[in-house]
């Protein structure tokens, strides 16, 4: 079941804003591009929401079929409470959010692209659901398990609210919520190339209207409350069973940034897909496809095949 919202975003033009009821969650996402041409779900990561894919979505347009959501727990999506064991905001949980997305749009089979939080569930998703995925790309992320089992002081400094975001509520939502503007801007100028200049005006409003609510904050929380718990037990039991990933894998990841400093992500993907894995560093640091959306563009319609 699904309802029209309204859609007065100019820099968005082609694309239809819809409010879908899942099973019970509600998701909302921005479809577009070519009618009838290969289907390509685009996820958005921490603190943003789909509108981070604007300017790559534009160039892949002609292209593809394009599906963009906001992850559940972030932008116009539903944003429960957490539970007890943060199940409900677990990858799995969110991968299948996206799995009947993707069905209800009529879509059994589908690239995916994840960048952040939105690769982590594609991770998931590709998984879950391997008869669904064709092509996986994901950006600027190593395996969370991988990520957390290398943790050192480096690494604690770099992404300390990996270890800030888990403390249990209501600590850290209170804190963020303080000065929660301030706080989002500080994330998103502090993995990028120069501060805040990398973010359209529009897409900024749109995080800042989106995460600043205490809703919003508590369900960043348990998504990353989710990663420290029930994802890791997900991703042990897979790769305890021999699963990886089936189809074939691009990674990108930022040349400045964390991943590139302290990890071998190419190293750490080919490790966990059974496929072919191609992949490069880009010239930026961690909002790839908001400081790089025409390479990043040209990247994705490269491997996807368009």
């Amino acid at each position: 079941m699904l309802a029209l919202m309204t859609d007065a975003a100019p820099w968005f033009d082609g694309f239809e804003a819809r409010a879908f009821e899942l099973d019970g969650t509600r998701i909302h996402a921005r479809t577009g591009g070519r009618r009838g041409a290969p289907p390509l779900l685009l996820l958005h990561g921490f603190p943003q929401t789909h509108a981070m894919w604007q300017r790559v979505a534009r160039q892949l347009a002609p292209h593809f079929a394009l599906v963009l959501p906001d992850l559940r727990g972030y932008g116009d999506s539903a944003q429960p409470a957490g539970e007890a064991d943060h199940a409900n905001y677990s990858k799995r949980a969110m991968a299948q959010d996206l799995a009947l997305l993707m069905r209800t749009l009529g879509h059994e089979r589908y690239a995916v692209c994840g960048h952040d939080r939105g690769a982590r569930v594609a991770h998931r998703l590709a998984l879950d659901h391997a008869a669904a995925v064709s092509r996986l790309a994901l950006i600027d992320i190593a395996p969370t398990l991988d990520m957390y089992a290398a943790t050192d002081f480096r690494f604690a400094r770099a992404y300390y609210h990996w270890f800030h975001l888990i403390q249990p509520y209501p600590l850290p939502e209170k804190m963020i919520g303080g000065c929660a503007s301030d706080y989002l801007h500080a994330k998103l100028g502090g993995w990028g190339s120069g501060g805040l200049a990398h973010i359209e005006p529009e897409a900024l409003t749109e995080y800042e209207r989106c995460f600043c609510r205490p809703q919003a904050i508590h369900a960043a929380c348990e998504d990353y409350r989710a990663s420290a718990g029930i994802d890791l037990d997900h991703d042990r039991a897979t790769r305890a069973a021999g699963q990886k990933i089936a189809c074939e894998l691009l990674v990108l990841w930022g040349a400045r940034g964390v991943v590139q400093a302290l990890f071998d992500p190419l190293a750490l993907w080919q490790a966990q897909c059974s496929a072919r894995v191609q992949g490069q560093a880009l010239p930026a640091g961690h909002f790839i496809p908001e400081e790089l959306p025409g390479p990043t563009a040209e990247a994705l319609r490269a491997f996807f095949g368009a």
